[in-house]
């Protein structure tokens, strides 16, 4: 196996893994640990380059470091990518050659399931190292996306109490892109709050078991944004709010799942410009690791989830009173939240 870090400013520790013996090509992201090891899913996608896979895990790590710290939990930031099509390419010997990787580390960094990643596969991972978290023991923890999805509901009720003055989702509209496991979850929790949904996927079998169990009204990809709908939540892969989709935002308030839902920092900016309130995507959808979290240190119970889920609405609401009082966009308020954060624990330290 070949480590090799990379020189990338402002990361912690960023290294390039490879194992060709056993598909292995995969890069490793820490991007602060000052208030814990890095922890944050690993991702499989077939990125088209070194580079592409470079970026995302830079930003899906720095995210990590906002979303953990404001979510109270003593991790850091930590994200990895393998690149590889996880419909074709996955095998055990891969994981396995990732645990090894993580053993290299020494702590530094746990991972967890995300997209392309099952609880199956982590299980191999955990065969050969401790630094796994998001599997299931005696019923507590396990896979996060129920918990992720619960938690971007609440925050959904939180928006559209703030922006639209509603106590409740009976008859909200919602457009969601992306029903697949965190998706198809908020969902079900949305319809069965009375809210309407449309529903966008490529892939079709997962939109017509939304259009059959909940009602939903299918629409294409890519018209998913432009729906007329109260509220658009982007559940999959990130950068579907971008210079050229925003002219088409109707909905007053975005709100999902997905990381980086913003292609550009600009487009926090821009939203708030169109009168558009935006939910931090780290903020909104911070249940699953910090589940993921609870379950490494050992303190995972469900009465203490449902306390955190129940504490992400009123921590979004206290981003957009600090947003509007100060004039500024929520995404740059909720950074400046975490970065506080952590400048407090480094001079504690």
């Amino acid at each position: 196996m070949e480590m090799r870090e990379l020189p990338v400013e402002g990361w912690h520790k960023v290294v390039h893994v490879r194992d060709l013996r056993a598909g292995l090509d995969a890069i490793i992201s820490v991007h602060d640990a000052t208030l814990g090891p890095g922890c944050g899913g690993c991702r499989v996608r077939p990125y088209r380059s070194f580079d592409e896979a470079l970026e995302d895990v830079k930003k899906l790590s720095r995210a990590m470091s906002f979303k953990n710290a404001l979510a109270g939990i003593p991790f850091g930031g930590g994200k990895s990518v393998i690149i590889a099509d996880p419909r074709k390419d996955k095998t055990p010997e891969m994981f396995r050659a990732f645990g090894e990787a993580l053993n290299a580390l020494g702590g530094l960094y746990y991972t967890a399931e995300d997209s392309g990643v099952t609880e199956h596969d982590l299980e191999v991972v955990r065969s050969v190292s401790k630094f796994v978290g998001g599997i299931g023991a005696k019923g507590e923890g396990g896979n996060p996306a129920p918990y992720t999805a619960r938690g971007v509901w609440r925050g959904i009720e939180a928006a559209v109490r703030y922006k639209l003055g509603r106590d409740s989702l009976k008859g909200v509209k919602v457009s969601i892109l992306g029903v697949g496991a965190v998706g198809m979850a908020l969902a079900r929790l949305l319809h069965e709050a009375g809210a309407r949904l449309v529903v966008a996927d490529i892939n079709e079998d997962a939109v017509a078991q939304a259009v059959t169990c909940f009602g939903a009204a299918p629409v294409a990809p890519a018209r998913a944004i432009a729906a007329d709908v109260d509220v658009f939540s982007p559940c999959a892969l990130g950068g579907s709010v971008n210079r050229h989709s925003i002219a088409h935002l109707t909905a007053p308030i975005v709100a999902g799942a997905a990381n980086n839902q913003l292609l550009t920092p600009d487009m926090d900016e821009a939203l708030r410009a169109k009168g558009v309130l935006y939910a931090p995507d780290y903020v909104i959808n911070a249940a699953g690791v910090i589940s993921v979290g609870l379950e490494i240190l050992g303190r995972w119970s469900q009465e203490e989830m449902n306390r955190r889920i129940d504490a992400i609405g009123p921590r979004l609401t206290s981003i957009f009173e600090r947003a509007d009082a100060e004039g500024r966009p929520t995404g740059a308020v909720a950074d400046d939240m975490a970065m506080e954060i952590i400048a407090d624990a480094q001079k504690a330290a």
